[in-house]
């Protein structure tokens, strides 16, 4: 038996990132109190509705490196 949260953390380390991510949204699900009616659906509606617009090439996508450098780098000042 795992006798503390840090003790329970080591353990998981040993899981791959499969399953560790697993174990992540099975804690994060045990965290819910109440789900709100329809967020979900409007989350998936949200999704399908940027896909389309990247698709469609109405919106134009920033690379990954230049959202990571205006996130994580400090500012000039």
């Amino acid at each position: 038996m795992v006798e503390s949260p840090k003790e329970l953390y080591k353990e998981a380390m040993r899981l791959d990132p499969t399953e560790r991510a697993e174990l992540v949204a099975l804690l994060l699900d045990s965290l819910e109190i109440g789900e709100d009616d329809g967020v979900e659906t409007a989350w998936l509606k949200e999704i399908e509705k940027r896909v389309e617009a990247i698709d469609s090439g109405t919106v134009e996508t920033v690379p990954w490196s230049e959202v990571r450098s205006r996130v994580f780098e400090p500012r000039a000042r």
